[in-house]
């Protein structure tokens, strides 16, 4: 298969990436790779969050986290029940596992395969895709906005999915050989699923699916690498505390261990991994659109000491032109959030100065 793409950013100069910027720091899986007795607390002293512990991890709750089976949502005698379940899953606990998603195995091996290899990768041949300035696409890491803010204990790659008229193929490496069509292919299945999701969540919301049509027309890919840290893997997270701008996030673990918690009723929730699942979460965007009946919910990466922990999440979003207007579920509803301009929330999300508000705090009415 021949990947369709523009040849160096043609049609992407508005694209979601290119409203941020992050700073060069060192890269994560050469320091995790130095020498046990090199990891003193000085090189990674910028790693070491103070706040880690702030609220406790209920591991007994991790096999809570509700399971919707795609295919019986399809189905006319099945799919009255799972859509109630998916409205549950959305409105609780904002997460959820998609089984029976219909993505064939061997796009999700690909996939997975072609990630592995090319974190594996010397580094001088992935930091022919690193980032640029005023660019979030490439090789590198994210949101770094200043020279003395906590890192985080991972490495990613970003790339530009869908549309295809607005990819930039100079991020998408041509090593492994398989992974530029590895990733077309698994990003086409994922917009099926996407679409599908979308949705049914619009019939449990009782409105015209039209109405959702134009939420999920943009995907950006990000494959992240953490590495295993032996000297202090629980004062180290992967990715900071955080809630997706996006619409839906759709999540694939490459090598099934276990690193993303989720804050349910102020704790944090490990979730344990699915061979069989893709795991879905409400965006920022979404909570917007349903009033906050849709919870979008803070989450974070931690750090395993031995094993390095690989994903692969699909953030799906509107076009930059697009608008995003609360729907009320009765009259008497009160409305939580403003009508919000999809460019300006992505600028919001992205930025540094948000005077200790997140982006989606921004986007409540005056007094909420």
């Amino acid at each position: 298969m021949e990947v369709e793409a523009a040849s160096g950013g043609s049609g992407s100069e508005r694209s979601w990436l290119k409203l941020g910027s992050t700073l060069p720091v060192r890269n994560v899986q050469a320091l995790a790779s130095s020498a046990p007795d090199e990891l003193t607390t000085d090189k990674i002293e910028r790693y070491i969050q103070p706040d880690i512990d702030a609220h406790p991890v209920l591991v007994e709750r991790s096999d809570d986290v509700p399971v919707i089976d795609l295919g019986k949502l399809l189905n006319p005698e099945t799919g009255e029940t799972e859509s109630a379940k998916l409205k549950f899953a959305c409105e609780e606990w904002g997460f959820f596992q998609l089984v029976n998603h219909g993505v064939p195995d061997e796009v999700i091996a690909g996939v997975k395969r072609d990630t592995e290899k090319f974190f594996e990768l010397p580094l001088e041949v992935k930091r022919v895709y690193a980032q640029r300035p005023g660019d979030l696409q490439g090789y590198g890491q994210a949101y770094v906005q200043s020279h003395d803010q906590k890192l985080d204990w991972g490495d990613l790659l970003g790339v530009y999915t869908q549309p295809p008229q607005a990819r930039d193929m100079s991020y998408w490496p041509s090593q492994p050989h398989t992974f530029r069509n590895s990733i077309e292919e698994y990003s086409s299945e994922l917009m099926k699923v996407a679409d599908s999701v979308a949705t049914f969540i619009a019939k449990t919301l009782d409105v015209d699916p039209e109405l959702v049509a134009d939420k999920n027309v943009v995907q950006i890919l990000r494959m992240s690498y953490y590495p295993q840290c032996p000297s202090t893997p629980e004062k180290v997270l992967g990715f900071s505390p955080h809630s997706d701008g996006s619409f839906l996030t759709i999540l694939l673990e490459v090598n099934s261990v276990q690193g993303l918690q989720i804050r349910w009723n102020g704790v944090w929730i490990p979730v344990k991994p699915r061979r069989d699942a893709l795991l879905v979460n409400v965006g920022d965007l979404l909570e917007i659109m349903t009033n906050g009946r849709y919870k979008s919910i803070e989450h974070r990466v931690t750090i395993n000491a031995h094993k390095e922990r690989l994903s692969i999440s699909a953030f799906h979003v509107p076009n930059l032109d697009g608008v995003i207007s609360p729907i009320l579920g009765t009259m008497e509803e009160k409305v939580l959030y403003k009508t919000t301009n999809v460019e300006e929330y992505a600028r919001l999300y992205m930025s540094s100065k948000l005077d200790g508000k997140t982006a989606l705090d921004h986007a409540k009415v005056s007094g909420i």
